[in-house]
């Protein structure tokens, strides 16, 4: 376990998305969480239905952002919509991860003057396993897609990649101990894998060499959503 791993706060390495139909329902949510989580994921439902606004009351209460845009576009256009979210505070930020979006989004970043929001190229979604590849004409094993794209990424400037627990050791090994790694498709061993196909529990993920893990509905549909985010950050900090 490198420095720079262990020097990270435990609450931290869990990230709450906040998946859920509108921004009352996430407030909700982040009240019932309270102090046990610090960090939460904003994705396209939430931007879609006024969550850019959940964005900023969140931050009001202490809490980081991870915006999870996905962006992609024409190099220009994710730039000016990297320098808009720049200004926001936002930790995080995803984009494809194509070496000239990655490129784009760094550069407007540097050129905005802030130091955030950290630029994370998406590999390859936890919710696609080969045949899902091959149906889109790629021919490469998923494992060697997933690592090919994260080390364009990194060469691009990326801080970080998302990728699945599945990948991560590997991607530690080859990208080193500063780039972040953030895995979503987390799941507790006797919950339903859902949309998604390639999945782990929390603490196997930062075994593996995750920083962080994004876990959505094992919290949203507990009964009591803090004792099951506390539960995770128990299965976190055993595996650190």
């Amino acid at each position: 376990m490198t420095a720079s791993r262990l020097d990270m706060s435990l609450r931290e390495r869990l990230i709450v998305a906040l998946d859920v139909p509108n921004v009352i329902q996430a407030r909700n949510i982040v009240a019932a969480l309270g102090d046990t989580v610090s960090f939460y994921k904003l994705g396209l439902q939430q931007v879609f239905g006024g969550g850019l606004g959940l964005a900023d009351e969140l931050f009001r209460l202490g809490k980081k952002v991870f915006l999870d845009a996905k962006l992609t576009d024409i190099a220009a256009t994710v730039g000016n919509a990297t320098t808009n979210i720049a200004r926001t505070g936002t930790e995080f930020l995803t984009v494809t991860g194509d070496a000239p979006i990655v490129r784009a989004a760094v550069e407007a970043r540097a050129k905005a003057g802030a130091r955030k929001p950290l630029i994370l190229a998406v590999t390859v979604l936890t919710s696609l396993d080969q045949k899902d590849l091959e149906d889109m004409g790629y021919t490469m094993p998923l494992d060697e897609l997933v690592v090919h794209r994260a080390l364009k990424a990194k060469e691009a400037g990326a801080d970080g990649v998302i990728a699945s627990g599945f990948e991560a050791a590997k991607l530690r090994a080859l990208l080193g101990p500063e780039m972040r790694i953030v895995t979503p498709g987390i799941r507790s061993a006797d919950s339903p894998k859902d949309d998604q196909k390639r999945v782990m529990t929390a603490g196997e993920a930062i075994a593996a060499g995750a920083d962080h893990v994004v876990v959505g509905r094992d919290i949203l549909r507990a009964s009591d959503p803090a004792a099951k985010a506390r539960a995770i950050l128990d299965d976190i900090a055993a595996a650190l």
